[in-house]
């Protein structure tokens, strides 16, 4: 399937995922976790109007929230992090000129700079938890919210748009409710745009994103 083509992407907010080739475990240990991290650094300096609000690193996946100030920053940034992170990754496994990394382009979706964002950063940062690999969101090691809690300098996270409150991780603790997580799953899988129904359609057209509006399937054919 073509890539489809983006319209003005600065300013926007986006979640962005992408997964190892079969689902395969690519962080398995500390020095793994780490040594993203540190591509996530220095994407940064290799792109600094990109702002990285909020990321989660999984076993075999990776989640971030960004937001580019320019058209040009949301493409560049993701292209440098992933070609980046797949060349030092496979040189530290001993395992380069052996294939893809990642099972494809990342996916990715604009997310409403309201409610709907505190809604897509619980989701990034609820992963573990939601994995049962921590009992506590905030105890897993490689998310933003590990190191907003313990103000580490290893990952240089931007301000956000809107300010999260005092209540943050008792919210992020929270469980998730059904609707939220079924509304969030299709917005990865098919990149529609995650707020209310005004903003989706203005935000789809403005970033040729309209068939991620679509149901999934054949349309039904009209009787006469």
């Amino acid at each position: 399937m073509p890539r489809r083509p983006r319209g003005k992407t600065g300013g926007y907010l986006f979640h962005v995922l992408n997964r190892a080739v079969g689902r395969a475990t690519i962080f398995e240990k500390a020095n793994d976790y780490a040594g993203f991290e540190r591509v996530l650094q220095e994407a940064r300096e290799w792109v600094p109007t990109m702002r990285l609000l909020d990321f989660c690193v999984m076993p075999n996946h990776w989640h971030l929230v960004v937001w580019p100030q320019h058209d040009s920053d949301f493409s560049e940034y993701l292209r440098w992090l992933t070609v980046t992170h797949t060349s030092r990754w496979h040189l530290a496994h001993g395992t380069t000129g052996t294939g893809p990394l990642y099972q494809g382009r990342f996916k990715s979706f604009p997310i409403q700079q309201d409610d709907h964002f505190f809604t897509v950063c619980r989701y990034v940062e609820r992963n573990a938890l939601r994995a049962n690999l921590v009992s506590r969101a905030e105890q897993w090691r490689w998310s933003s919210l590990w190191h907003r809690v313990n103000c580490s300098p290893a990952v240089t996270l931007a301000e956000w748009p809107i300010p999260s409150g005092q209540q943050w991780l008792d919210y992020v603790n929270g469980v998730e409710t059904e609707a939220e997580l079924k509304a969030l799953r299709r917005s990865v899988q098919c990149g529609t745009p995650y707020g209310d129904t005004v903003w989706q359609q203005e935000t789809a057209r403005e970033l040729r994103l309209e068939s991620s509006l679509r149901l999934p399937g054949r349309p039904r054919k009209k009787t006469a």
